[in-house]
């Protein structure tokens, strides 16, 4: 506003200079220029050349200290804003700082979770070679240990001939391989399977309940009266009851004329010969000769040779029939023993387990490989 106004007061106060300078027109065309009111004219407009060179000053010095105060005002706004910027670019900086602080910890931090990640790689790759490891040694563990029953379950056929213990000894062995869950055991495990269906159908020998009833009539023999012992007893019992003393006397008159007369008359097998009369020292060794034949009989049946057990339970029939008292209950017993053992089939063919356990015995499991 004050600059489009200064050069039209200038243009005004020239304007009022020149006219001042002009001489004026005289009035009425008789006067001539050198007329005694030209001075007072001249004053009058160095006067008002005056007033307008003061309004014009005035007019600029109100311009200029109207834009001096526009200039302090935009000066002390840019100021202002120059603050602001530089408080802004400060609060910028600092922010840079902290992110850059941020940056770093963050950069930091990184680092250190990629050093753990890359352990904990490290780590999970000895863990996956380690359970490598400890799963191929449980595999090999369970097929040693299913190789091992079917070695107990054919030392059991062939030394014992015990077909339910190797049946057991088998289960576990099937039982060990199908822990493992291996598509490469099908095979092995169809053999041990084919091999339990042929223990099954075999019929059962209790051979150890037969050997311990072995032993028991071994302890019993001790307890077998003698034939001759037992017709001793019979003999002398006659006279005793003919001459008990506390019967009246006409029974024992009667019971004395009886026994005369059964004297006369005597009623004797012929086909079954009398027992002989052994010395004590002939019949220890009878006992002990019949406890040698029943040991044998045991043997024989832990060795399953029919032929000798059978044998050997004949003999020691005969001997307990021919010397020892057959109608005794010790004996009898001992008899019925007898004749309930040797009617027992304790022969029976074993089906082969050798297939089986050299199947186990070259089976390898295929070893996995670890990814790097």
């Amino acid at each position: 506003m004050s600059t489009e106004t200064r050069p039209e007061e200038e243009q005004a106060a020239t304007q009022s200079a020149e006219a001042a300078e002009l001489p004026e027109a005289p009035a009425g065309g008789g006067e001539s220029p050198g007329a005694a009111p030209v001075p007072r004219r001249r004053g009058l407009g160095a006067v008002l050349a005056l007033l307008v060179a003061l309004a014009a000053l005035g007019a600029a010095g109100w311009n200029w200290w109207d834009a001096r105060s526009q200039f302090a005002q935009v000066r002390q706004d840019l100021a202002h804003r120059l603050a602001e910027i530089e408080g802004g670019a400060r609060e910028a900086k600092e922010e840079a700082g902290r992110s850059l602080d941020n940056l770093r910890q963050t950069e930091s931090r990184l680092g250190v979770l990629e050093s753990k990640i890359a352990e904990s790689q490290s780590q999970q790759l000895a863990l996956e070679a380690l359970y490598q490891d400890l799963s191929r040694n449980r595999d090999e563990t369970a097929l040693a240990e299913a190789e091992q029953y079917l070695t107990i379950a054919a030392q059991q056929l062939q030394l014992a001939g015990d077909s339910r213990a190797a049946l057991v000894a088998l289960e576990h062995a099937d039982s060990r391989l199908a822990a493992l869950d291996r598509p490469q055991l099908k095979g092995l495990r169809e053999k041990i399977a084919g091999d339990m269906d042929a223990l099954r159908s075999l019929p059962y020998v209790d051979v150890s309940g037969m050997s311990l009833r072995l032993d028991r009539m071994i302890a019993d023999v001790d307890r077998l009266p003698l034939a001759s012992d037992a017709r001793a007893e019979s003999a002398t019992a006659a006279p005793s009851s003919a001459l008990d003393p506390s019967q009246p006397l006409w029974k024992r008159w009667l019971r004395q004329v009886w026994t005369e007369v059964k004297e006369l008359v005597r009623i004797q097998r012929l086909d079954r010969p009398e027992p002989p009369l052994l010395e004590p020292s002939q019949a220890w060794f009878l006992r002990e000769n019949l406890r040698l034949r029943l040991l044998s009989a045991r043997l024989a049946l832990l060795h399953r040779d029919q032929g000798v057990f059978r044998g050997d339970l004949q003999a020691a029939r005969q001997w307990i029939s021919r010397y020892f008292d057959a109608s005794a209950k010790p004996a009898a017993e001992l008899l019925a023993a007898i004749d309930e053992l040797s009617a027992t089939q304790i022969r029976v063919e074993m089906p082969d387990l050798s297939p089986t356990l050299e199947a186990a015995r070259n089976f390898k499991l295929p070893r996995e490989k670890v990814a790097p």
